[in-house]
């Protein structure tokens, strides 16, 4: 009996994988074929093994610079996730006083809002500051996202460290700046991992804010980039749409495959603490 149970969840899992990995290999086969070549012709799962389409996709579709630019927003939402999401997190969990509490009250709440909401009021404040069409108002505007979960996840692996390390050290003399920096954050790697991979992929895909915060073509990010490549210059050519896409999606399955691993470990050993 165990046996058959065994063997139909592994038929489960299999039939899973294979519903998700169907799309990818459908548009694998797409970027592949020649443009002459409509997808319901020859045999469906055997490409022409054309590889022009890539070279064409990526000239014509400034896929380059739109990866640029995701990088480097990425990069800097990451950054500023981590900093001011590890330091609060450790201010709430260290200093449990009532305005602490209230703090974090408030940014469970913000986990529950959806981020579009907050679209009109964050662009009329982005017009004061002069951060539209720039990389790092994009930047700022999904750090300030992704902040409630940062927090959320942070304080909680805080709290179940042991307090008697951070304790010796202020008797010794040691600022809880220094404790934080020296002691707490080098700790903190899993829940990193876990924030930071997160966060990642969905800062590099945002499309919904995107389009109201990088309305200049020479900052549009990759979803931005491929949305104007498909309606005004690919038309119907399947073959360089599917191309250009496979380009956009190698670096984020490059980066899961990597980090894969790291991200297991944040999730159990940091995410799920306290």
């Amino acid at each position: 009996m165990k046996k058959i149970l065994n063997s139909c969840r592994y038929l489960a899992i299999i039939l899973i994988c294979l519903l998700c990995l169907t799309p990818f290999l459908i548009l694998l086969i797409l970027s592949l074929n020649t443009p002459q070549r409509n997808f319901y012709e020859g045999h469906m799962l055997i490409p022409d093994f054309y590889f022009a389409n890539f070279a064409m996709g990526w000239e014509k579709s400034n896929i380059g610079r739109a990866m640029v630019n995701s990088g480097i927003i990425t990069l800097e939402a990451v950054l500023l996730i981590v900093l001011l999401g590890s330091m609060a997190g450790f201010a709430i969990a260290r200093f449990p006083i009532k305005m602490n509490k209230g703090i974090f009250s408030v940014l469970l709440c913000c986990m529950m809002v959806p981020g579009i909401i907050n679209t009109v009021p964050l662009y009329t404040l982005m017009i004061k500051i002069n951060a539209v069409n720039t990389l790092w108002g994009m930047a700022c505007v999904c750090a300030t996202t992704a902040l409630p979960q940062a927090v959320f996840v942070f304080t909680g692996f805080i709290k179940a460290l042991p307090k008697e390390v951070e304790e010796a050290a202020v008797i010794d003399g040691c600022s809880w700046t220094r404790v934080f920096w020296n002691i707490d954050f080098p700790l903190l790697k899993p829940s990193i991992s876990a924030v930071v991979i997160l966060n990642a992929f969905g800062i590099w895909n945002n499309y919904s804010q995107a389009v109201f915060f990088l309305q200049d073509s020479r900052k549009h990010n990759v979803p931005q980039a491929l949305s104007v490549y498909f309606q005004q210059f690919a038309g119907a050519k399947w073959n360089l749409m599917a191309a250009t896409a496979v380009i956009a999606v190698i670096p984020v399955v490059a980066a899961f495959l990597l980090f894969q691993k790291n991200l297991m470990h944040g999730l159990t050993d940091g995410a799920l603490k306290g």
